[in-house]
C-alpha cells in the first residue's frame, strides 16, 4: 500500500513540473589547445623588433619588482600587433621576459578572446550576437558577412584578408546591430583632424559600424577589399547614441533659476 502510494505521489510530481528546453550547444571559434602547424610551433623564433624592444622596457617600467607578471597581458598584446596574431613562440618570448613558466602565459593568452592564437586576415571582421545585436538583425549581418567573403565563422580568405569572428557584447546596443574591424579609430571628416573635437571623435566613435543593415554591410566591405576605410559609427543617420529621429529632451534653452517652484517658496 506505501509503495503504491509513493508510486502515485512521484507521478503527479512528475506531471506538475514543466519540462525544461535548453538552447542547442555552439562550439567556438577559438582555439584552446595548441596543436603544432607550419606557420605555429616553437622552431619559428620570434623577437620584438627595436622600437617594440623600448615599449617592452616602458612597460615593464610601469611595475614594482615582484610584480613584473602584471605586465604579461600588455606584452602579449604588443606581441600580437608585431606579428598580427599570437604564435606560441612569441608566448615563449614574454614567458622568458617575465621570467615566468611557459603554461602562466598559456593561461593568459587562452582565456581572453581577444588574443587570436592562429593567422588572422588583415581585417578582422568581429559580428557581436549577442541579445541586443539578435533582436535587432545580427543573424542578416553575419550570413551577408559569410556569403559576401566566402568563408564561415571563424575562418580566414585565402588571400588573408578578411577573417569572420562571432564575438560577444561589444558595448554599443543602443546602436544595435554592429560589427567591429580591428580596433583602428578614424572618422570621416579629415577636416576636424587638426581639432580637439578629432580626439572626441575618436573616442566616441572607436571602430564600430552601428545601426547596421545588409545593404550596409555589403558597402563596407566593398570599402575594404578596395583597402578603403570605411566611416565608423552609425549608418542610420545618428550622430552617436542619440534617440533616432528628433530629442525627446533637452530640447529647449534650460529654464532659469525657480522655475516650477510653489509659489510660496
Amino acid at each position: 500500500m506505501l509503495t503504491n502510494c509513493a508510486t502515485k505521489t512521484l507521478a503527479a510530481v512528475r506531471g506538475g513540473i514543466r519540462a525544461i528546453s535548453t538552447s542547442g550547444l555552439r562550439a567556438s571559434d577559438n582555439l584552446f589547445v595548441h596543436r603544432d602547424t607550419p606557420e605555429d610551433n616553437p622552431n619559428i623564433p620570434f623577437e620584438f623588433t627595436a622600437e617594440n624592444k623600448k615599449r617592452v622596457e616602458a612597460i615593464l617600467s610601469i611595475y614594482p619588482e615582484g610584480h613584473k607578471r602584471g605586465a604579461m597581458i600588455p606584452l602579449l598584446d604588443l606581441a600580437q600587433r608585431q606579428y598580427g596574431w599570437l604564435p606560441i613562440s612569441a608566448m615563449h618570448k614574454v614567458a622568458e621576459i617575465l621570467e615566468l613558466p611557459n603554461m602562466r602565459v598559456y593561461e593568459v593568452a587562452t582565456f581572453y578572446t581577444m588574443f587570436m592564437r592562429k593567422p588572422t586576415g588583415k581585417y578582422h571582421i568581429q559580428v557581436c550576437t549577442t541579445t541586443p545585436c539578435w533582436l535587432r538583425g545580427s543573424d542578416e549581418i553575419l550570413e551577408t558577412c559569410k556569403k559576401q567573403l566566402g568563408i564561415g565563422v571563424g575562418d580566414t580568405t585565402k588571400d588573408k584578408k578578411f577573417t569572420i569572428s562571432e564575438v560577444e557584447c561589444l558595448g554599443a546596443c543602443v546602436n544595435a546591430p554592429m560589427v567591429a574591424v580591428n580596433d583602428d579609430y578614424y572618422v570621416s571628416s579629415p577636416e576636424y583632424r587638426d581639432s580637439s573635437i578629432w580626439y572626441l571623435l575618436i573616442y566616441i566613435y572607436s571602430p564600430f559600424q552601428e545601426d547596421l543593415t545588409a545593404k550596409d554591410m555589403q558597402d563596407i566591405l566593398r570599402d575594404l577589399k578596395a583597402d578603403k576605410p570605411s566611416p565608423p559609427g552609425p549608418r542610420n543617420g545618428r550622430f552617436a547614441s542619440e534617440p533616432k529621429g528628433e530629442p525627446t529632451s533637452l530640447s529647449e534653452e534650460p529654464k532659469g533659476p525657480g522655475f516650477g517652484l510653489q509659489p510660496g517658496l
